[in-house]
This record gives C-alpha cells, structure tokens and sequence, in this order.
C-alpha cells in the first residue's frame, strides 16, 4: 500500500470505526466493556496505519489522538488520555489554528478530565476557552446574519436552511458542548454569574443561527433572568433584552 493510500486507509477507518470511541464515558460505560475493547482493536488497527505513513496530515494525526483520548477516559486512564489530548490540541492546532472550532473539542474533553480530578481552576481555564472560541465563531455569523434576518432580506429571496455554517455533526458537537458547560456553570451562577451567562448567550446564537426561535428565547430568557436576579449592570441586562427583542421581531415578521 503507498503512503497516500495508508493515510486515506487510516482516516476513513477512523471515520468509520473511530466513533465508538468518541461516545462520552457514561455512554461507553452504559453500553458495556464490548464497544470499549471493539473501538480499542479498531483504533490500534489506526494508530498501526500512521506509523506505516509519512503522509498523515494534521487534521488525521488530530482525529486519531482525540479518539484515543476518549477511549482512555472511557476506560479511565487519565493520564494516557491526557497525553492523546495534548497531541489532539497540537495537531488540531497545526491544521487550523489553536482558536478555531475544531480545536476546541480537545480543550474541552481536557477540561472535562481536570473537572473530574477536582482541578477546577485547570478546568474552568479551559472551559472559558472553549465558549471564547465558539461565541466567537458563532458571534462572527451572527452580527452578519441578525442585520439581513431582521430586515428580511436574503439574496436567494428565501431562508436558509441553517446559518451556522456547520455540518450536523459539528452542530451536534456545539449543543453537546456548550450544554456541557453551561450544566457546569450553573453550579457556580451565585458567585461567577457572567460565566453562566456567557454561556447561555453563546447558547441563543447558535439556536438562533439554527433557525429555532424556541430553544433561542429559552436561553435569552434564563441569561436575562439571571441578570435581574444578580443584579447586573444595566448594559448587560439591555444586551440580553435586546436579543428577546430579535426573536420577538421574527415571530411578528417572519422570513419566509
């Protein structure tokens, strides 16, 4: 086998086999120690193809080590999972930059290891990155985006159908993560309010870029509250009725 065709045989069986090892740990837990050594065979047989490989990009070196960063927190190994994140981060970073979405889904999963090992401060950094990094992505669509929805206007004369420049994986991924932290921040919403509703802000847009008006009003309306009930500053409450008032605005004047 060439080197150009190792390096695809390697993806696609990561693409393809990969997945029973990117479920979460309480997934892999409730489904058994089968999938576990299943995805442990697979990924072996994935990490045997790149050795043989001088042509593995990035983005592949990434995928392979975040996978078996998650088969070793399922199998709670922290520190080898540790060392496969770090690699995810380092590679992710080469193909895409150290604050681009792809790159978040290993600062996260490393969060979520420093979290369970009660290092919170090591956790929290990162968590903060992680909603920098999709409230940016997420913010950058939807200064755009909310200016052409409100006035109704589109250049195809018609709604899209997503806005969020994601594929449903990606999409899948940002709900699962960003509701990940936002669990998280609400057990710390007394004393650091702004970081729970950094998130719950971060959570409208991408409900919003999503096109669902429901879901987007329901975080808008718990960042709001929480603003009221910790007495926050009159700008941020104004901020957040401002994004109540959007959504109010495409319900009375929706884009067909």
């Amino acid at each position: 086998m060439s080197a150009a065709d190792s390096a695809a045989h390697f993806h696609a069986l990561l693409q393809l086999r990969g997945g029973a090892a990117a479920r979460p740990p309480a997934a892999a837990a409730a489904t058994g120690l089968g999938h576990i050594v299943q995805a442990e065979e697979y990924l072996s047989q994935a990490q045997w193809t790149v050795l043989k490989s001088t042509e593995c990009c990035s983005a592949t070196q990434s995928l392979l080590h975040r996978n078996l960063g998650l088969l070793y927190i399922a199998k709670e190994n922290y520190e080898e999972a540790r060392y496969h994140l770090a690699n995810d981060i380092y590679f992710a970073s080469c193909a895409f930059g150290t604050e681009d979405i792809r790159t978040s889904g290993g600062y996260f999963h490393l969060a979520n290891i420093f979290y369970g090992l009660k290092k919170l401060d090591l956790a929290d950094t990162l968590y903060t990155k992680v909603s920098e990094i999709w409230s940016k992505y997420l913010n950058d669509r939807y200064q755009v985006l909310s200016r052409v929805r409100i006035q109704q206007i589109d250049l195809l004369g018609k709604r899209f159908e997503t806005d969020t420049g994601l594929d449903e994986a990606q999409e899948a991924e940002a709900i699962q993560i960003l509701t990940s932290i936002w669990n998280i921040r609400e057990t710390t919403s007394d004393t650091a309010p702004q970081k729970t509703i950094f998130v719950l802000k971060t959570l409208f847009m991408l409900y919003y870029l999503m096109m669902n008006s429901s879901k987007a009003q329901e975080y808008a309306t718990r960042a709001f509250s929480l603003a009221k009930e910790q007495n926050l500053s009159v700008h941020e409450q104004d901020a957040i009725e401002e994004l109540l008032s959007l959504i109010s605005a495409e319900e009375a004047h929706p884009i067909t």
